[in-house]
């Protein structure tokens, strides 16, 4: 069994995608956009100008593999309880990779020494994710 992030970014995934690949060397496994799907959606799912918008994606950021698409969401209350965690080996890593995410976000808890990591910082990045930089102490 496995479990996977799948990120609704409401047409803005293509640029969501090439931000963390700036960011955080985000690899890109998979790209289709609506208009290479063999079936397309029935008519009123998508805009009808959406052929170029990404129906799914996958992309690595390390060894995980999240999932992207622009989505058929509405703009509705949605589910806000989650964050990517993402584990990296130094403090100077940590500081450059929250700055990353950070640029044109939010930050909600400044890079700290804590209990359990020697710097640790939580941030929503421009598109509504939220993060958590932990320096992993294994």
């Amino acid at each position: 069994m496995n479990v996977q992030a799948y990120l609704m970014f409401n047409g803005r995934t293509e640029e969501a995608i090439e931000f963390y690949r700036k960011a955080v060397g985000a690899e890109v496994t998979m790209l289709m956009r609506f208009r290479e799907a063999p079936d397309q959606p029935p008519p009123g799912m998508v805009p009808d100008d959406w052929g170029d918008k990404i129906m799914h994606s996958s992309f690595k950021i390390g060894d995980a593999e999240l999932m992207a698409s622009d989505g058929c969401q509405s703009d509705g209350a949605a589910f806000s309880g989650i964050s990517l965690a993402l584990s990296v080996a130094s403090p100077e890593e940590a500081e450059a990779t929250f700055a990353a995410l950070a640029e044109g976000g939010q930050v909600t808890m400044p890079l700290t020494k804590t209990f359990f990591s020697p710097s640790f910082g939580t941030l929503t990045d421009r598109f509504g994710v939220s993060w958590m930089i932990v320096v992993s102490t294994t």
